[in-house]
């Protein structure tokens, strides 16, 4: 079992460090409470005003919240179960592990590059760095050369789920980003007082690509393409929980959540039985 200390070591960090991030996120409660502010680009927006998020803007820092709460109900608990019986000789585990870090990856990428400064900047690089380390050292221990599925009709079904997926995120993304390049007022709305859009930007740029080129290699019948697409669902399927969990924590708000919260939900339904089916189908009961 390759890097099995390294992995080992580097997700306890993880853990850890998520645990503390994720508590103050959620409990943090310091400062005087919404107020309004005027960007440079001169819109108004609200500001949260307390806690962890307190320089974020209202809607951002709940959706904030909301995914700290499903990183530390969800994220950590998976990602201990799978190093568990990873150390193990599970085969099952291990997809489930680098599926966990991939999200673990996502979110505190994310973070470090979206979240408005705070005192969890270096945890927030603490995480990253560790998930992406302990992420490449796994992927990179896969035997990619022998099959890995004893059919493949679940496959196929997540590889299309995966193409539709990523095809309608990119063009809602688009739908975003290109009316105000076309009519030349250049910012979108939902910029606010960030610098960028930073969610829009990874996902056009690697994520969505991903998931794309997953599910073609694996329709393609290659044995990388059914590893890849496999960890894509699985990851996705705690990211579309953390999405729906913002939601929900938007409607509570006051936000206007429709169509989203009927969306989402189903995605992340439908993305997670296709993980348990994936992981059923795996060959083998032990790594190597």
């Amino acid at each position: 079992m390759k890097f099995k200390k390294q992995i080992t070591i580097l997700v306890l960090f993880i853990c850890i460090t998520s645990l503390l991030t994720t508590l103050l996120g959620i409990f943090s409660n310091n400062g005087e409470g919404s107020y309004s502010y005027k960007t440079i680009r001169g819109e108004t927006i609200v500001i949260y005003g307390k806690g962890l998020y307190r320089h974020m803007s209202a809607d951002v820092a709940i959706q904030g919240i909301a995914q700290d709460y499903v990183t530390l109900f969800i994220g950590i608990p998976l990602l201990l179960l799978g190093l568990f019986y990873w150390r193990k000789g599970m085969v099952k585990a291990k997809f489930l592990l680098t599926g966990v870090l991939l999200y673990f990856f996502l979110t505190y990428l994310f973070y470090t590059a979206m979240a408005m400064y705070n005192e969890m900047f270096l945890a927030y690089v603490l995480l990253l760095s560790c998930s992406f380390f302990a992420l490449i050292m796994n992927l990179i221990s896969f035997d990619y050369g022998n099959p890995t599925f004893k059919s493949d009709k679940t496959i196929r079904i997540a590889s299309y789920f995966l193409l539709i997926n990523s095809m309608l995120i990119a063009l809602l993304w688009l739908s975003i980003v290109l009316p105000p390049l076309i009519n030349m007022t250049i910012y979108p709305n939902g910029l606010e007082h960030y610098t960028t859009l930073i969610v829009q930007g990874f996902d056009l740029g690697i994520f969505l690509p991903l998931g794309f080129v997953s599910a073609f290699l694996a329709l393609k019948k290659t044995n990388s393409g059914y590893i890849f697409t496999t960890l894509y669902v699985i990851f996705l399927s705690i990211l579309m929980t953390a999405l729906t969990s913002k939601i929900v924590f938007m409607a509570y708000a006051g936000a206007n959540v429709i169509p989203a919260i009927f969306i989402m939900p189903v995605i992340a339904l439908f993305s997670t039985i296709l993980s348990f089916q994936l992981l059923r189908q795996l060959k083998g009961n032990e790594t190597e």
